[in-house]
């Protein structure tokens, strides 16, 4: 008989944004992600233009499948960062995004990237919503429109920085 492999097991890449966090906190995140990733990985920060002060830094990773649920928890501790991780295994994967003002929102994605609504959270939506505009609000809400318009601009950033790389 042949032996069935649990699915905790499953291989994932993933990559952790940080797309601000205070100067004083990077050496606390710097020791959380390398207790979560192990102590290989390199972390390179720069400084965040948009908020004067802080820094940010990329991050991507092949491991179990989990770890950005642990990263995620671990970073959303610090009230002052604003990050994103997308971790994917086969043809699924999980989006979490912070910010200090919103918290985090978590999502399922498939193989392409989209996010995946469940039934539940569909009629939940359509139960709490008595007029279109409140119904357009909460599917944009967990669609995640408000996390996307603040962190945007600051995807924008590294942007521009690699265009100017790509024309030479």
């Amino acid at each position: 008989m042949e032996r069935i492999s649990p699915t905790n097991n499953a291989v994932s890449t993933g990559s952790l944004i940080i797309h601000s966090a205070p100067s004083a906190l990077r050496t606390h995140i710097d020791w959380a992600i390398k207790d979560i990733l192990g102590t290989s990985v390199q972390i390179q920060w720069r400084p965040q233009p948009n908020f004067v002060g802080t820094y940010r830094t990329e991050i991507t990773w092949r491991d179990l499948a989990g770890k950005a649920a642990k990263l995620c928890s671990a970073l959303s501790s610090w009230h002052y960062l604003r990050f994103e991780i997308f971790e994917a295994t086969n043809n699924e994967g999980e989006l979490f995004r912070f910010l200090p003002e919103l918290g985090i929102l978590r999502n399922q994605t498939d193989g392409a990237g989209n996010i995946l609504l469940t039934d539940s959270v569909v009629v939940n939506a359509l139960n709490n919503s008595f007029e279109e505009d409140e119904l357009r609000d909460a599917i944009n809400r967990i669609l995640g429109k408000p996390w996307e318009e603040v962190l945007e601009p600051l995807r924008a950033i590294d942007q521009r920085e690699m265009a100017p790389l790509q024309a030479i």
